[in-house]
């Protein structure tokens, strides 16, 4: 009788490998970008993927004011803000976040699609944006990707 023995693996903390990634984001369309950064940031994209382990990669985003969006998004797309205070809801325009604070932009596009709980905050953390071209994370030597 012949019996064969599979075990399951699953990763741990100590099992991961992390990667630094770095990603241009110039005429990238901003929903497709963070979607796919998010799939980087869980780990999706391993072999040893584990849903309830942060087994994802350091990513860096550069060039995140030249971000593009589509159709008239530019200019009805609003994000809201609230203070804290009654009467405290704010509002901006996606043209006023873009040449404002584009970084924040694409934070928010990549934290809307991670899970909403301890392990998707953890996983935001591995997340550095910058809207020029210069990063101070060359030390850590991360590798060019492009989707």
């Amino acid at each position: 009788m012949n019996t064969l023995s599979y075990k399951t693996v699953s990763s741990n903390a100590a099992t991961v490998d992390k990667n630094w990634v770095v990603v241009d984001a110039e005429g990238l369309v901003l929903g497709r970008l963070a979607s796919n950064v998010a799939r980087i940031l869980r780990g999706k994209h391993k072999t040893n993927f584990s849903p309830h382990v942060d087994c994802g990669d350091n990513v860096i985003i550069i060039n995140a004011a030249k971000v593009r969006l589509t159709g008239n998004k530019l200019s009805q797309k609003e994000y809201l803000h609230y203070t804290g205070y009654p009467g405290g809801l704010r509002k901006a325009g996606a043209d006023v976040m873009l040449s404002k604070r584009p970084e924040r932009m694409v934070e928010m596009a990549v934290k809307g699609m991670l899970p909403k709980n301890r392990l998707g905050r953890q996983l935001f953390r591995n997340l550095r944006v910058y809207a020029g071209t210069e990063h101070p994370h060359e030390a850590q030597q991360p590798e060019e990707m492009t989707f």
